[in-house]
């Protein structure tokens, strides 16, 4: 690129080059109008003319524009000289990172102030959906007065929006890049943590952690190779401040801060016990620490080399599964009481961002089973189990718990509580505090607040509350109906009882699922779920309530999605939360998202029939037709009399123009789904393609019937009128369906099924009044 020096681009007069990389190269210019100072990027001309790299370009600096933070440079507007596109963006004075990490060794408490800054400015980035992609030395700025300020958002990335990296390649810089990006994977916010954990190496080591003599080996370094312990090169940094950066640095992203916001809160704890803390105690401490590791390395050895080799090693050690506790009671009646221990235990666990927690729906699975830990834990894919009894009698509560390593069968923890029942939440708060202690697993202050609150002093209630959750796991309509008048019992006895609002949401929600209209149940829903949250603020289940009334009831895809991240946030272990965030990342069109929502919940819960059909639904619409018909076949293979799956592989076999194959799936839907809805109407749009008008014509018939009796049908009249060709009478359905809200509307906008018929004008309007297109 030729020089600009001396050159005025709009009202901005450049003065000299400030360097240059591979998104273009920066100057220093005045503005003449504001009589500023700022930083100029232009983009090469080679780039200029490529229109996707200069839309790749646009979306950087519409993603920057939208950050106002003081730990982010500030893009103050964007415009174009002699056919070259410029950002004119905030001048900070200071020195880089990689300027720093270069001269003298920095003072531990200085690294951390510097990384909580830019964990900061990460969160405000992270919160609006964009992702940085190259955090590195070089990109971030320290002013003379210790202020962190992150440049050149020039690979960000908005969520959502096209992807504009060529398949295969990478962006970033090599050194700094996260795994899943050096390998071309999709990246999310965890790719910029893992960045800035090398950032943090770097500052504290003066090397980086991955090297090697070219690209190749360096990438192959980044994804298979363990950095050297940072107290080799600074024996300053404490145990704990390791601890951050080896967290932030894990190959498998699952296994990294989840959210910048619980990095944050890390950094600041070691800043704040530091603080009062003399370099000579953290030598000592250091030492002492050498010391005690060279005997845990010959203790390892000695293990290593005269235990039998037969013993696997636990690949998962921070994961649990909390198998259903055995009913000792007199009174088999008691069944509910036992089961209830068992979801409050997994429900308190499943709070600790750290854990991996199995899910109800899995391990009730093996209620009355007889399989060992190995096989439990093989099957599951966790490192531990806890096993548990519960005794009553009367107001006496006996509770056995004993937590087990599923690779050899040795007994980590055991206890055993003989309380009253009013100890009966503080049992289930020690239960999962402990196991949280023998896995090591880090438990924040606001997690620890959130398992030790006790929701009611009311033993009647919480035990109403358990009758409730018991029927409602049953998930057949009239045992919702059962568990609604148990939840509203518990409230009688205590109306401030938070978690059974949200039972009583989570039961109101669901009607619409089995053709209900979705009405007075999701206004009961809503209701519920914010009265939850009015005595309790941290309750996830009430927000992943509220974001499905808010996606399904007002096509408000943002506040669901609020609702769906702000749950997640609160009780990242709960599966359903995970899934139904899926189903509407998947609606919009965010199919990557989707997908990783998707496979985290079947993580949660992979025996769970619904998940594994969900995660068959999500391939489905992302076209991936093989990976979708294996999926939904591995569900079968849990369940062979579970419909759903039957109907996923018949809308496969019908896209692909397999109608036999099709209509036979179809038809073994309807046989183990019995004759309801929604296998009455995908049946009948098979037919109508196939060409068999008079079978088609029979299904609507009867669809017709079921609409005046007052079933949520309108969705599958529409479609079927449409196939049968009678487009006008279609749309009269389809705007039916959308005053009457009906759920299974929301498929329109991206089921392979319809790509014809979303070209339609008529189409086109009614997502855009379903917030599914701009």
């Amino acid at each position: 690129m030729t020089s600009l020096i001396g050159q005025t681009a709009s009202h901005f007069k450049i003065l000299s080059k400030l360097g240059e990389g591979g998104m273009g190269v920066v100057y220093k210019a005045h503005d003449t109008i504001l009589d500023r100072d700022v930083a100029l990027k232009f983009l090469p001309h080679h780039v200029t003319t490529d229109p996707a790299e200069k839309e790749r370009f646009y979306h950087e600096a519409k993603a920057a524009a939208a950050l106002t933070h003081s730990n982010i440079a500030v893009v103050h507007e964007i415009g174009e000289h002699d056919g070259q596109v410029f950002i004119a963006m905030e001048l900070v004075q200071g020195q880089t990172l990689k300027q720093l990490a270069g001269s003298d060794k920095l003072p531990v408490m200085k690294v951390l102030e510097i990384a909580a800054q830019v964990c900061d400015g990460l969160a405000a980035a992270h919160e609006k959906g964009i992702v940085h992609r190259d955090i590195k030395s070089d990109n971030i700025m320290v002013t003379p007065k210790g202020q962190a300020k992150i440049m050149d958002f020039g690979l960000a990335k908005l969520k959502g929006g096209t992807r504009l990296t060529k398949a295969g390649s990478t962006l970033g810089t090599a050194a700094y890049m996260s795994p899943e990006q050096a390998q071309g994977e999709e990246v999310d916010h965890r790719s910029d943590i893992f960045s800035l954990g090398v950032v943090l190496y770097e500052l504290f080591t003066g090397h980086l952690p991955f090297r090697g003599e070219h690209d190749a080996a360096l990438l192959y370094a980044l994804v298979n190779e363990e950095p050297q312990p940072i107290a080799r090169f600074n024996e300053e940094v404490t145990l704990e401040t390791e601890h951050i950066v080896a967290k932030a640095l894990a190959k498998d992203k699952q296994e990294r801060y989840q959210h910048v916001d619980e990095m944050i809160a890390d950094l600041r704890r070691i800043q704040h016990t530091l603080s009062g803390s003399g370099t000579q105690a953290l030598k000592k401490s250091r030492r002492i620490w050498i010391i005690g590791a060279a005997f845990v390395v010959f203790a390892v050895t000695g293990i290593y080399l005269f235990y039998p080799k037969s013993v696997p090693i636990s690949v998962n050690a921070k994961s649990v599964a909390v198998l259903p506790f055995k009913n000792l009671s007199d009174s088999k009646e008691d069944e509910y009481f036992s089961d209830g221990i068992t979801d409050d235990i997994i429900a308190q666990l499943s709070k600790i961002t750290d854990l991996k927690v199995i899910s109800r729906t899995s391990v009730m699975q093996y209620k009355g089973v007889s399989k060992n830990v190995r096989e439990i834990g093989r099957e599951l894919d966790v490192g531990t189990v806890l096993e548990g009894s519960v005794r009553r009698a009367g107001n006496q509560v006996r509770i056995v718990a004993q937590l087990i390593d599923a690779s050899n069968e040795g007994h980590l923890w055991a206890e055993t509580y003989d309380k009253e029942m009013t100890q009966i939440f503080a049992i289930q708060s020690e239960v999962a505090q402990r196991i949280a202690t023998a896995l090591q697993a880090r438990l924040s202050p606001a997690e620890k607040g959130r398992i030790e609150k006790k929701q009611t002093g009311n033993t009647g209630a919480y035990q109403l509350y358990l009758k409730g959750r018991f029927y409602w796991n049953k998930r057949r309509l009239d045992e919702i109906e059962t568990a609604i008048e148990f939840f509203k019992q518990a409230i009688g006895k205590d109306p401030e009882y938070a978690l059974a609002y949200a039972g009583l949401a989570s039961a109101y929600v669901l009607g619409p699922s089995y053709g209900i209209p979705v009405g007075e149940w999701y206004t009961n829903a809503q209701n519920a779920a914010v009265k939850a949250l009015e005595i309790d603020s941290t309750l996830g289940e009430a927000h992943t309530v509220l974001g499905e009334i808010a996606q399904d009831h007002y096509f408000d895809w943002a506040d669901a999605e609020k609702h769906f991240r702000r749950a997640i946030e609160l009780d990242p272990g709960y599966p359903t939360t995970h899934q139904w965030y899926s189903c509407s990342l998947s609606f919009l069109g965010r199919f990557d998202e989707a997908l990783s929502e998707a496979k985290r919940a079947e993580e949660l819960d992979p025996l769970s029939l619904v998940i594994n059909m969900n995660l068959g639904d999500v391939l489905y619409v992302m076209r991936q037709y093989d990976r979708a018909i294996e999926q939904y076949k591995n569900t079968l293979a849990l369940d062979q009399m579970f419909p759903w799956p039957h109907s996923g592989l018949a809308s496969v076999y019908e896209v692909q123009g397999k109608f036999d194959e099709s209509i036979a799936e179809y038809q073994k839907a309807k046989s183990l789904g019995g004759n309801i809805p929604y296998t009455l109407v995908p049946l009948g749009w098979a037919y109508a393609r196939a060409g068999r008008k008079a079978d088609a014509l029979h299904v609507l018939q009867e669809l017709l019937q079921l609409a005046q009796h007052g079933n949520s049908v309108s969705y599958g009249i529409a479609f079927l009128c449409y196939e049968l060709g009678d487009k006008d009478k279609a749309f009269e359905w389809f705007d039916k369906a959308y005053q009457d809200r009906d759920i299974w509307l929301e498929s329109l906008g991206t089921d392979p099924l319809w790509d014809d018929l979303r070209a339609d004008p008529r189409c086109i309007a009614l997502l855009k009044k379903m917030g599914l297109r701009k």
